[in-house]
C-alpha cells in the first residue's frame, strides 16, 4: 500500500467513527514488539499504531497495541501493572539474564534445594523480594547512559555502573519447582525487569540463575485470556473484520477517575474552553496530579487531562478555584 493510499485509507477509516483504540495480542515467540507493530501498521491500513509496554523477543503473552487516536493515550496506561507467569533456572547465570545469553558461570544446585524439604527456603527467598524493590537495570537493556543504550554498550563488550532502579512487586505465587526449574507467577510495577528478578532470585539462594522462559499474563486491564494471537488477527483482518476486535478509546482508560461534562458545556468543552467545576454534572473523588477522563452524560469518553489540586475542597474552595483540572487531549470514542 503506497503512503498516499494508506493515509486516504486512515481518513476513512477515522470518518467511519472509529478514530482508534486498542488490541489485545498474543506475542508469539521470536517476534520483537516492534514487528507486531509493524504488521498490524500493514494489515489495518493506518500508520498511527503503537505499543503498551515492550516484550523481549522471546517472550510470549499480552501485548496491548494502540492505533489511531489511542496512541496519544500510552503515557496515561504505561504505569498499570504486569503479571507474567516465569520460569527461573538455578546453577547458571548468563550475560543477558535470560536463555537467550551466554552462560557467564555454572554452580552446582544442592539437592537440598531440589527437594520437598528445601522448597521451604526457595520460597522464602521468592517473597523476600515481595514489596518495594531496588533493581539494577541489566546490561542488554533499552536504558540509556548518557545517551546510549545499555545494550549497544553490552554488545562491544563493556559493563558500565548503573543506578538501581525503585520497582515493586506486588505479590509472587510459587507454582512448581521441577530439579533446577522453578515456575512462578508475579505481579509487579511498570518498569520491572523479571529476567533481572530471576538473577537476583538465584543470587539469594546463592547459586546464581537466570530467566528460561516467560509469558505476559496480563497489562493493565487486558487480560490473557482474551488475547488474539497473530495468526487469528491476520485472517480477522482479510476478512475485513479487524474492527471486531478492537477495543474502544474508552475502554482502555477504565481505570481513570470520571468526570462528566454538563449538556450545557459540551460545546464549549469540545473548542477548547477549560471549565471548572461549574460545568461538570458530577465527578468521581481525584487528586491533583491525578489522570483524568472526561464523558459526556452518556458515559462517551470526551478528554483527556490531569487534575491541578484535590477533588475534596470545600463548595466555596471550588467555586473560587481556577482551572481544578486541565484538558490535554480532546479524543473521539465510536
Amino acid at each position: 500500500m503506497t503512503k498516499n493510499a494508506l493515509l486516504d485509507h486512515q481518513s476513512l477509516i477515522e470518518t467511519s467513527g472509529l478514530v482508534g483504540g486498542f488490541f489485545n495480542i498474543d506475542k508469539p515467540a521470536g517476534w520483537t514488539s516492534h514487528d507486531v507493530v509493524a504488521k498490524i501498521r500493514g494489515l489495518i491500513g493506518m500508520q498511527r499504531v503503537g505499543h503498551l509496554g515492550t516484550l523481549d523477543p522471546e517472550a510470549t503473552g499480552v501485548l496491548p497495541i494502540c492505533f489511531g487516536k489511542a496512541t496519544k493515550l500510552a503515557n496515561f496506561l504505561s504505569d498499570d501493572d504486569k503479571e507474567y507467569n516465569a520460569v527461573l533456572r538455578l546453577g547458571e547465570e548468563t550475560d543477558t539474564e535470560d536463555a537467550s545469553g551466554k552462560v557467564t558461570r555454572s554452580l552446582p544446585v544442592p539437592e537440598r534445594l531440589q527437594s520437598d524439604a528445601g522448597r521451604a527456603g526457595v520460597l522464602a527467598a521468592i517473597q523476600g523480594f515481595v514489596g518495594p524493590y531496588l533493581q539494577q537495570p541489566p546490561m542488554y537493556s533499552a536504558v540509556k547512559i548518557k545517551g546510549v543504550p545499555l545494550y549497544k554498550t553490552a554488545r562491544s563488550g563493556k559493563v558500565v555502573d548503573r543506578a538501581a532502579r525503585p520497582v515493586v512487586i506486588r505479590s509472587i505465587r510459587f507454582i512448581d519447582m521441577v530439579e533446577r526449574d522453578i515456575t512462578f507467577q508475579v505481579r509487579c510495577s511498570k518498569g520491572t525487569y523479571i529476567r533481572t528478578l530471576c538473577a537476583d532470585i538465584g543470587n539469594k539462594l546463592g547459586v546464581g540463575g537466570h530467566l528460561r522462559s516467560i509469558r505476559r499474563t496480563r497489562s493493565g486491564i487486558f487480560d490473557i485470556t482474551q488475547a488474539m494471537d497473530m495468526t487469528t488477527f491476520s485472517a480477522l483482518c482479510k476478512n475485513g473484520g479487524w474492527e471486531e476486535a478492537a477495543y474502544p478509546l474508552n475502554t482502555g482508560l477504565e481505570g481513570l477517575s470520571s468526570l462528566w461534562v454538563k449538556q450545557d458545556h459540551l460545546r464549549a468543552f469540545l473548542h477548547g474552553v477549560q471549565i471548572g467545576f461549574e460545568g461538570l454534572d458530577k465527578w468521581d473523588p481525584f487528586k491533583s496530579g491525578m489522570s483524568l477522563r472526561f464523558l459526556d452524560v452518556k458515559n462517551r469518553l470526551l478528554a483527556i487531562g490531569h487534575a491541578l489540586r484535590d477533588s475534596e475542597s470545600s463548595e466555596a474552595e471550588r467555586a473560587d478555584a481556577e482551572n481544578p483540572f486541565r484538558v490535554k487531549t480532546i479524543l473521539r470514542d465510536r
